[in-house]
């Protein structure tokens, strides 16, 4: 007998609702063209189901983790505030209401993996709400998170941003 767990309730979010509120990523001036979304659901849980779909990663030789590889990770991450314009300076830090350390920020999302230059994931995550994020930013960082260094993992420049913002 079939088992119903929660990945059943997080896939018919998916395909048969529209997202809560999202954030459309573009890219900074030497990555014009990165581009995406990052969706948040509601779900039937305390959490969100959040789903990111990223094109115009860098890839292959230009990434510093690939030895001439065509897959690469990238570090994602909510910052304080959605001011999305290039260089991406005015973003702040991770957001981190609780005031912990890396990689325990509410901020801190699990890290892409780029396979020729395209990224999708789907994860749950429990430690914000929809009305905290709105108005933050998304940003797609060049390196992966290293998950120790303080206070935001040793993950390079922001090569993409989006402000959170709620779906009408």
């Amino acid at each position: 007998m079939r088992q119903i767990t929660p990945s059943f309730y997080f896939i018919k979010e998916l395909y048969r609702t529209s997202p809560d509120a999202s954030a459309h990523i573009t890219g900074n001036t030497d990555y014009p063209s990165l581009t995406g979304t990052v969706s948040f659901y509601q779900s039937p849980y305390t959490g969100l189901l959040i789903q990111a779909e990223i094109r115009g990663l860098p890839s292959g030789s230009n990434t510093p983790s690939s030895e001439n590889n065509e897959s690469s990770f990238f570090a994602m991450h909510i910052h304080e505030y959605g001011d999305c314009t290039p260089p991406f300076d005015k973003t702040g830090m991770h957001y981190n209401p609780q005031n912990t350390l890396h990689p325990m920020h509410a901020g801190d999302l699990v890290p892409l993996l780029g396979n020729h230059g395209y990224a999708w994931c789907v994860f749950y995550d429990e430690r914000f709400t929809l009305p905290e994020i709105i108005g933050r930013s998304v940003i797609i960082h060049r390196n992966p998170d290293d998950f120790h260094t303080q206070p935001s993992g040793n993950s390079g420049e922001k090569i993409g941003c989006g402000t959170i913002r709620w779906v009408e």
